[in-house]
């Protein structure tokens, strides 16, 4: 009895001293490994870019981020709960990496509730969701120590793969609040001027208006001979007849790290030629312009006497009244088959319209990267200038042309390592010091081989509502030069973050299964349709070689015709049965095969991995024993 007693203490003695062994693992390993994780998805799913790892750990303002999500409404929506635990879990990755400069709050705004009126006052979108009137909201917004404040009203479960880009970029642009200069040489009328020509101020373009209202716009005249001190971003739009020294001024500008968007043309259709009441001026209108030396020295060339023409994009366009619309070879729609899917600038597009434009190419044993954001389809062919510049019809485009099966890269971005156009300095220039090869990581710079995308007609339309000018878009030539200008203005961190794989993980076996089942069920109803067509053809030759006058009723012959084919229906409708038969019993039985798998097989190894590491540990210390 005694005995027993003391086992049985021995054995709560046992079970209390594992009990606290188990606590204090479990504390050790929670403060030991604390901030170890192991990103096990075939994707790295849950795994940052270098990009956005180096933003979160160099932010110098603090950082808040607020993510609604409508718990509640969502019940109901499994695709909207899965994507808000995955944004949820990226979002803790952030704060994690930030080392206390960036705060993750979740906030849950019930119907009625001060949650649901804060998300209503910041802009948030509320989807009304069900038949109850429910209202899901699932937006984020973001906020600094300076009042600094941004949003996304809506995080929509089809751009996904943008979404660690679109948080690296709203940290960033929180964290650094600074404001962003950007400088512009044009040698086309972009921005709003007086028109002799009515005697009334003109509008400036739409593109003007936007990079106004984003950014601090500094004009610089296109005869200028420095930059401005401490420029984000230059953009040249039709750089014609640049002095050598502004042309210095870039080339150490880009050397020593500055962005560059530059928009070129081999025909710019918006070029007037100068002075509109000089009809000499008037002869050089829709000229060409280049950045020559420099392209040569960042390993690109470009053509500016040649144009691309497409038959894949080439659009519609009229001819004359009572014409019929047809295509015109060299006024291109871009669709998104032709933009980089995974640049962030270009992979969200839809369509972005060109007109006379020309392509880049990388040239031999260039030291520099080159990457098309945009690229024309493989049925495109150069044409030369002259062909557009004196076209009367369209259709004449078409005459000896011939696709090369070649991709034309219409916008690249140009990257990497590379030397100065200038061997020496240019005497008189205002640098400090002579860049003769580029720092750090390289150049960045992005290059159009076309400047009527910037033009309002090809992706505008604007209308005049009670004394408003409203303008709509119809293509995404301003959305692909603002995501530009916001990408280049960002650390080189941003512009190296890519469009990240989705999470949605396809049935490639199931939906293989389902293409060889609609195959053969394709076949086999082509198989009884043309059974059917036959039947009726013969029934229509029979009845039309009677000679009984009753051509409404069916003779003997025919009516035994007519009860093959029907018999004949129903076996083909039975095989068409057995293929959908067959493919739910085979996509039955792969579910078959992968519960057995999961539930079975993996446990089973698990304890048999186990039970030879028991066993071999056992050895082993009987073996030291001895």
């Amino acid at each position: 009895m005694m005995e027993q007693k003391k086992r049985s203490i021995i054995s709560a003695g046992t079970l209390a001293l594992l009990a606290v062994l188990f606590v204090t693992l479990t504390i050790l390993s929670s403060t030991l490994l604390k901030g170890m994780r192991f990103d096990l998805t075939q994707n790295g799913l849950y795994t940052l870019s270098d990009g956005t790892r180096n933003i979160l750990q160099n932010m110098d303002e603090p950082v808040t981020l607020y993510l609604y999500f409508s718990e509640n409404s969502s019940r109901d929506l499994p695709q909207f709960r899965s994507y808000a635990r995955w944004a949820g879990e990226m979002l803790e990755e952030f704060e994690e990496r930030s080392k206390g400069k960036l705060k993750l709050k979740r906030v849950n705004p019930e119907p009625f509730s001060p949650e649901e009126d804060e998300a209503a006052r910041y802009g948030l979108q509320g989807v009304p969701v069900g038949v109850a009137g429910d209202v899901l909201y699932f937006g984020l917004v973001g906020t600094n120590s300076i009042d600094g404040l941004q949003m996304m009203p809506f995080l929509q479960p089809e751009k996904e793969k943008f979404l660690e880009y679109d948080l690296a970029k709203m940290v960033s642009s929180l964290s650094h609040p600074q404001h962003k200069k950007v400088g512009l040489i044009s040698g086309l009328d972009v921005k709003p001027a007086f028109d002799p020509a009515t005697q009334r101020m003109r509008e400036g373009w739409v593109i003007h208006q936007q990079l106004d209202q984003l950014f601090d716009l500094q004009e610089i005249a296109l005869d200028a001979e420095t930059l401005p001190a401490d420029l984000d971003l230059l953009m040249l739009i039709h750089p014609t007849d640049l002095t050598e020294s502004m042309l210095y001024q870039i080339d150490q500008f880009v050397l020593g790290g500055g962005r560059v968007a530059a928009f070129m043309d081999p025909m710019a259709e918006s070029d007037t030629g100068g002075d509109p009441n000089d009809p000499m001026s008037r002869m050089n209108a829709g000229g060409s312009s280049s950045l020559g030396l420099l392209l040569d020295s960042w390993g690109v060339s470009f053509d500016t006497n040649r144009v691309v023409g497409d038959r894949a994009y080439a659009l519609q366009v009229g001819t004359g009244p009572g014409q019929p619309p047809v295509r015109h070879l060299g006024i291109l729609s871009v669709k998104t088959d032709g933009m980089n899917s995974t640049d962030i600038a270009s992979a969200d597009l839809e369509m972005v319209n060109f007109s006379s434009t020309g392509w880049l190419a990388p040239l031999e044993n260039a030291e520099s990267e080159f990457e098309a954001l945009v690229s024309s389809s493989e049925n495109a062919a150069p044409l030369d200038v002259s062909r557009l510049r004196f076209l009367r019809d369209p259709k004449d485009l078409d005459q000896d042309f011939e696709p090369t099966g070649d991709r034309y890269a219409l916008a690249a971005r140009i990257s990497g390592p590379v030397k100065t156009a200038f061997e020496q300095p240019l005497e008189g220039a205002q640098t400090q010091g002579h860049l003769a090869v580029s720092v750090d990581e390289g150049i960045n710079v992005i290059l159009f081989a076309d400047t009527d995308i910037l033009t309002d007609r090809l992706w505008v339309q604007k209308q005049n509502f009670l004394g408003q000018t409203l303008v709509n878009s119809f293509a995404d030539n301003g959305t692909l030069v603002a995501n530009i200008a916001d990408q280049l203005l960002g650390s080189s961190d941003l512009i190296g973050i890519r469009a990240r794989i989705s999470t949605n993980r396809p049935f490639d076996r199931v939906d293989a299964l389902k293409l060889i089942a609609e195959s053969e069920f394709r076949e086999t109803e082509e198989r009884l349709q043309l059974e059917l067509q036959e039947t009726e053809a013969t029934l229509g030759e029979m009845q039309s070689a009677r000679q009984d006058g009753q051509l409404t009723v069916l003779n003997v012959e025919q009516q035994q015709e007519l009860q093959r084919f029907l018999d004949r229906k129903m076996h083909i409708r039975s095989e068409l049965r057995q293929v959908q038969h067959d493919l739910s019993r085979d996509i039955e039985a792969l579910g078959m095969r992968l519960k057995f798998i999961n539930i079975v097989l993996v446990p089973l190894l698990i304890i048999v991995v186990a039970l030879w590491f028991g066993h071999h540990k056992r050895k082993r210390r009987q073996r030291s024993r001895t």
